[in-house]
């Protein structure tokens, strides 16, 4: 059983002075696989210290300086991709597919950071004057544990392309692939306190980074409900904000869409990670008059999922992350059949021949109405609903029906037409007939799902402020 008690701090690992325990359960087994200690307001004050002080050299580093420090970043984590997706696997249950996928992402956010940086111009003209960009400060970057490699990566990347030293606090939930990411990143040999990771509870830890004064930017990827809390608490040293939260996607099937690609294109996205992405496309809009056609469909291919252990190739479905998150999944599906949605997959329980582990059966509801928590609420496990309109303008009214707008999904055979509906969905990000994104354009949502961007250019200048020179 792994023990895992160390901060890293000032460019070494770090004895924690923080002294709470918590058990890190195996979603597949139930069984204690690791214990992990939680730092606390102390180690978090002296991260942020280490962090302050490495920040004035940062800032005055060259672009040539800083994409040295990317690719060298990348080789890397590159380096430990095996070990990485292992954690990923191990701890929550990552799919190996997505496990795999998302240890090559981590490296690569290194490489795209390093691409927009290049060409990016730090100075420009508006009208007689001059605007120079320049590093925010420290930033404080909070990272999710459905993610935790990616997240933390790419927020690292930016950061460091822009001149921000960090401190860095990956959910308390996900020590293993922390450590094991933190170990890759270390082997890069960056300047000390230009990057420190710790891992806390939000009342202290999480407080210390959203309160303390010498943090000038915070970006957090999370819960809606735990985003606000960080801007609230960031507001008072009027912390700059990026704020990537919950979603509730609309995947739009239009009339002339080749239905069988379509469907297998939005089940892949409603039951990626094991329904446990933001970007999950929870809510499928479909032509009233093919609901039948494509309820068959659905039955078919959920029915030809293999759901089991996330190390097998076969698994599409591996287990939910905790114990909490099977019983969120399973209140839901309750509410999806008390609120009157027809189940046409699924259902309450765990998966014949699975009954040790979080496994939930992938579930699919029909006759699904917008006002039912199964289409307002953020689920975050394998569980889709099926929409119906009549007309395209009621199917773009009936995805802006939303208190989220993070992505959408247009699926058609008329792609330009997709297009110019696209213009009309209220989302940060549109995929039409693919459910992959473009990881050099800006990424984030609106209403409820956040605010401000990652990725690209507007990545980079979230962890940049812009000073106006004019001269006489």
């Amino acid at each position: 059983m792994q023990q895992l008690d160390q901060a890293y701090i000032n460019g070494n690992f770090v004895a924690l002075k923080g002294n709470e325990v918590i058990d890190i359960v195996s979603p597949v087994t139930e069984r204690i696989i690791a214990k992990a200690t939680l730092g606390n307001r102390e180690d978090a004050k002296s991260a942020i210290f280490a962090a302050h002080k490495a920040q004035p050299a940062m800032a005055k580093t060259t672009k040539t300086e800083r994409i040295e420090m990317l690719m060298q970043l990348r080789e890397a984590v590159l380096a430990e991709h095996l070990r990485i997706r292992d954690a990923t696997i191990e701890e929550y249950g990552g799919p190996v597919a997505r496990a795999q996928w998302v240890s090559q992402y981590a490296s690569q956010c290194f490489a795209n950071a390093a691409q927009i940086l290049k060409d990016y111009p730090f100075s420009s003209k508006a009208g007689s004057a001059t605007v120079v960009m320049e590093p925010v400060g420290v930033a404080a970057l909070i990272a999710p544990w459905n993610s935790t490699a990616g997240t933390l990566c790419s927020k690292l990347a930016y950061a460091i392309a822009a001149g921000c030293t960090s401190v860095i606090k990956p959910s308390e939930l996900s020590p293993l692939q922390t450590r094991v990411v933190t170990e890759a990143l270390h082997q890069a040999a960056l300047p000390d306190g230009i990057f420190n990771v710790l891992i806390g509870r939000g009342t202290d830890v999480g407080d210390e980074i959203c309160t303390n004064p010498a943090i000038a930017k915070i970006s957090f990827t999370g819960s809606t409900q735990t985003g606000k809390l960080v801007a609230q608490s960031g507001i008072n040293t009027m912390k700059r904000v990026s704020l990537a939260l919950s979603g509730k996607s609309a995947a739009i099937v239009l009339e002339d869409a080749d239905l069988p690609s379509a469907i297998s294109m939005a089940l892949n996205s409603a039951f990626l990670n094991n329904g446990q992405a933001c970007v999950s496309g929870s809510r499928l809009l479909v032509p009233r008059k093919k609901l039948e056609l494509v309820i068959s469909i659905v039955k078919t291919l959920v029915g030809a999922m293999q759901v089991g252990a996330p190390h097998l190739a076969t698994t599409i479905v591996g287990p939910l992350a905790s114990l909490a998150q099977y019983n969120r999944v399973q209140h839901f599906i309750s509410r999806g059949m008390e609120q009157g949605a027809t189940l046409i997959t699924g259902g309450l329980g765990k998966p014949k021949g699975l009954q040790t582990g979080y496994f939930v059966k992938p579930t699919v509801f029909s006759d699904v109405q917008n006002h039912m928590d199964i289409a307002r609420e953020e689920i975050f496990g394998p569980v889709l609903s099926i929409l119906t309109y009549d007309t395209e303008e009621d199917a773009i009214a009936l995805a802006n029906d939303s208190d989220f707008g993070l992505q959408a999904y247009l699926f058609s055979s008329q792609p330009e037409k997709a297009a110019r509906l696209a213009e009309r969905l209220v989302a940060g990000t549109v995929l039409i007939n693919r459910i992959t994104p473009d990881l050099l354009a800006p990424f984030g949502g609106v209403k409820q799902s956040g605010i401000g961007r990652e990725f690209g250019v507007l990545g980079l200048e979230s962890y940049l402020e812009p000073k106006t020179i004019v001269l006489e």
